[in-house]
């Protein structure tokens, strides 16, 4: 909960810092592709270090980069010496933080359950990921309204420090030793192929993977938009981005609670189908708000949809991958979300100082609300989820 309410804290002030300073939402989309390109990278090589060390310790050093890299950006700041290259080059230090963070948290909350609490257990913590959507954008939407542009996004930077501080705490009291096993008898490359062999393979894994990454493309990859949309078109400015943030995770904690109740795989079947269109649909209705509350609703909705819809595909993932590989296929995931969401953003963010952010959400949204009921034409997974 300390490292997600940070995580988004830091996507609104560092938005809005980019916004403020250059007026451009390519920019923007340039600091965020900066922030998420490493999850493509990096990602294999974490996945693979997350089954060969425990866990708990390389958590605790993703937590570790990332207080300091969060220090360094709020010094750089208040005293008004931020340029938008030093926000490129943190932000890649940032997400490098983060994609091996993703994959250790992954693979270690299985193996703090029993099995037969597995779904509940992944609920619970998708609702606190998806709940810190509204707590970071909470803490520092109203530091964005009344404070100048170097202040505000300072105290926010230093705030998600210490943020990290109590996360780093927390883990360090764990006491389950987690780790998956490698093939010492083959190479770096032989056991990095491991997972994505493990993923392409699998007649059950392969279309929900690439159906997420498409789900990621054209829903998921507002956050460059989101600036643009709040001061030009709801005259909003930096509040009015914190705010749709804070009801996107509002409607992600709402939507992830009641999946908490689901049993039937039937159900989650059809829930998955459902909250795919609904999150193809949503950020239409966001283009098209001639309010700020009507964008909230439209924003909570967002929320709502791909919260259900992601914790849903994580749910079937991680019952399915056997606990000695799980860390390298959870990085295999992050390759494709990483990836798609950082490219995604650096282009919509470019396109949007062309043609305008509601265009974009109109497309892209009634894009996937296309292509979903194709990708999900198939066999293994008609048979097994209805």
């Amino acid at each position: 909960m300390c490292a997600g309410s940070a995580h988004w804290a830091l996507i609104v002030a560092r938005g809005w810092l980019v916004f403020d300073l250059t007026g451009s939402s390519g920019l923007v989309g340039a600091v965020t592709f900066a922030a998420m390109i490493p999850r493509f990278l990096i990602s294999p090589f974490a996945g693979l270090l997350a089954d060969r060390v425990d866990r708990r310790i390389l958590l605790a050093w993703a937590f570790g980069i990332n207080i300091t890299h969060n220090l360094v950006l709020a010094m750089l700041t208040v005293v008004s010496f931020i340029e938008v290259w030093h926000l490129v080059a943190l932000s890649f230090v940032n997400g490098s933080a983060r994609a091996f963070q993703m994959p250790a948290s992954g693979s270690l909350l299985p193996n703090l359950v029993p099995r037969e609490y597995l779904l509940n257990a992944i609920a619970l913590n998708s609702a606190t990921l998806h709940g810190t959507r509204l707590l970071g954008p909470l803490m520092t939407g109203p530091l964005l309204a009344i404070s100048s542009t170097a202040f505000g996004p300072g105290v926010a930077f230093f705030l998600c420090s210490a943020l990290y501080v109590v996360g780093l705490v927390v883990v360090s009291s764990i006491g389950t030793v987690s780790r998956g096993s490698i093939q010492v008898d083959k190479g770096i490359i032989d056991n990095l192929l491991a997972g994505l062999k493990y993923v392409y393979r699998d007649d059950l894994l392969r279309p929900l993977i690439i159906l997420v990454a498409v789900h990621c493309a054209l829903t998921m990859s507002f956050e460059s938009l989101l600036p643009v949309l709040a001061s030009e078109q709801l005259g909003a400015k930096g509040s009015g981005f914190g705010y749709m943030m804070m009801a996107v995770g509002t409607g992600a904690i709402i939507g992830v609670a009641c999946l908490t109740v689901v049993t039937s795989e039937y159900v989650r079947g059809r829930l998955l189908f459902t909250s795919g269109i609904v999150s193809g649909l949503a950020p239409a209705l966001l283009a098209i708000s001639p309010s700020m509350p009507m964008a909230l609703l439209a924003a909570m909705l967002m929320g709502l949809s791909q919260g259900c819809f992601m914790t849903l595909f994580t749910t079937i993932v991680q019952s399915v991958v056997p606990d000695s590989i799980r860390g390298r296929v959870t990085s295999i995931n992050n390759l494709h979300i990483g990836g798609i969401m950082a490219a995604f953003n650096l282009v919509n963010g470019s396109l949007a100082d062309i043609s305008g952010a509601p265009i974009i959400l109109i497309f892209t949204g009634l894009a996937f609300t296309i292509l979903m009921p194709i990708t999900l034409a198939n066999k293994s997974l008609r048979t097994q989820y209805g």
